[in-house]
């Protein structure tokens, strides 16, 4: 892929799950799993999070849905971050797991709302 959209993820990337974690992952890269990091930042975000047909704060509640439904609790906690920083408010949040909860079972509602909460806390959000 090129550097443009190499670039571009990167930027979207940092954006949307900050420096620190950013720099977190990049400094995990080593031989093994240097062309992951690289396709995620190009792919992920560059192509795909790079489209202008759907806002970052949509994006996000999307991805909470997935991957939520998929049962990636680490994933999740991090893309919860991401719709904070996204702009997503706690009512969108809530309602999004709740569409969890309807579509993709109550197991899967329960262990979202759950990992929320801790985010949240940890965040320091208020719950409205």
């Amino acid at each position: 892929m090129s550097k443009d959209l190499h670039d571009t993820g990167m930027a979207i990337r940092r954006r949307v799950l900050g420096d620190d974690y950013v720099d977190r992952a990049l400094a995990g890269a080593d031989a093994f799993n240097e062309e992951f990091q690289r396709l995620v930042t190009e792919y992920c975000w560059g192509k795909v999070w790079g489209r202008s047909t759907l806002t970052d704060r949509q994006r996000s509640l999307i991805n909470l849905g997935m991957i939520s439904a998929l049962n990636r609790s680490a994933e999740f906690k991090t893309h919860v971050r991401g719709a904070l920083r996204n702009g997503c408010t706690v009512a969108e949040i809530r309602d999004t797991l709740l569409q969890v909860a309807v579509y993709c079972g109550i197991p899967a509602g329960v262990e979202a709302f759950r990992l929320a909460r801790e985010v949240l806390e940890a965040e320091g959000v208020a719950i409205e």
